[in-house]
């Protein structure tokens, strides 16, 4: 575990080497937590837009024209005549009008253009960073993968999308859940060399339980990470429009049907049945582990600031299985499903958090 002694001579270390910190490495820092905190509002908006059936509005993908949304009635006319053109219209929507599809599109719409927000928001700071070489020689392969995997989502979500303008008005639960988990790993990638740049490791001495809370932590992280991935399924083939009940499901703690799918791997990917199950299941893991490790933390003579991330940690899982049972009573309703999207990535961004301290 990561901390220093609390004795008077090691605070004033301690103190010394925060003031004495780049301020290139701040300001750095600063500037990729809020990248951060807008990728979080992204994956959130994601979820809106999933939710409301919202994300085959825009049947074509411009990059760089796509920016200005519909500007007069013809415009609108014209976008309208474009969806009306494939599947989800077709055979869902085929009785919506000009005014109905407006409500739909101005999500999609938002999504996309927030997407591109980011990726200038990451790029001109990033330019401007490197060309006064404010960012160090390990720092800009780091910044770079950023920059790449941000590409790769862009043509991932446009993936995603065409899975459902074929035959079946249905995105793909695999293409969906790859679009939220290379969503996750930017964020916590970025997150994390965000941590790296503001309490760098020469600041810590180490603790002899590190070792040990350091893999919990990673064993619990790792878990937390595996959850999101099963949310994205879950997301994907609506299965928390069924048994929405709780703790039982149908009745049976148990189901009955989990794995009625051939080849027996389908089941984990396709059976709303399994896939809700999973879910809980990991969920259940998540309830029982952490609390554990709280407890065994709580008296040891830890740095302060790691107590602090074990307590945030506690309390952010509290939160998301409150919104996640409540999501799943209430049937999905539009707001709680998005607020427990977030509430994973805000448990992510705690164990994440933890880690650092441990590991650093």
């Amino acid at each position: 575990m990561i901390f220093v002694c609390i004795t008077p001579k090691n605070h004033i270390q301690l103190m010394t080497k925060l003031l004495n910190t780049p301020d290139s490495h701040k300001a750095i820092a600063i500037w990729l937590l809020v990248c951060c905190a807008t990728i979080f509002g992204m994956v959130v908006l994601g979820g809106v837009t999933r939710l409301t059936g919202s994300g085959l509005s825009m049947v074509q993908w411009a990059p760089l024209m796509g920016i200005l949304p519909p500007l007069n009635q013809e415009a609108w006319q014209h976008t309208f005549d474009l969806y009306q053109q494939y599947p989800e219209f077709q055979l869902k929507n085929f009785h919506m009008s000009l005014d109905e599809f407006k409500a739909i599109f101005w999500f999609e719409y938002a999504h996309r253009l927030l997407g591109r927000g980011i990726g200038l928001l990451f790029f001109i700071p990033f330019m401007y960073f490197l060309l006064t070489r404010k960012i160090n020689r390990a720092l800009t392969p780091k910044l770079l993968t950023l920059f790449v995997l941000g590409g790769l989502q862009g043509l991932m979500g446009w993936y995603m999308v065409k899975s459902g303008l074929v035959d079946n008005p249905h995105v793909s639960q695999y293409r969906l859940t790859a679009h939220l988990t290379l969503a996750i790993v930017i964020y916590a990638y970025m997150f994390w060399i965000a941590l790296d740049l503001l309490r760098p490791k020469e600041l810590f001495s180490t603790h002899t339980h590190a070792p040990k809370l350091a893999r919990y932590a990673s064993i619990i992280t790792a878990i937390i990470f595996i959850t999101i991935i099963s949310g994205g399924f879950v997301a994907g083939t609506r299965a928390g429009f069924a048994f929405n009940t709780f703790p039982l499901m149908n009745g049976q703690l148990i189901p009955d049907g989990l794995f009625t799918l051939q080849p027996v791997w389908h089941n984990f990917f396709e059976n709303i049945i399994t896939v809700q199950f999973d879910h809980r299941v990991l969920a259940t893991l998540l309830f029982l582990i952490i609390p554990v490790f709280w407890l065994k933390t709580r008296k040891l003579e830890l740095e302060a600031m790691t107590h602090t991330s074990i307590h945030l940690l506690l309390a952010a899982l509290a939160l998301q299985i409150a919104l996640g049972i409540s999501t799943l009573l209430l049937i999905v309703p539009v707001s709680l499903a998005a607020a427990h999207q977030g509430g994973a990535v805000m448990l992510l961004t705690a164990a994440l958090f933890l880690n650092h301290q441990l590991r650093r």
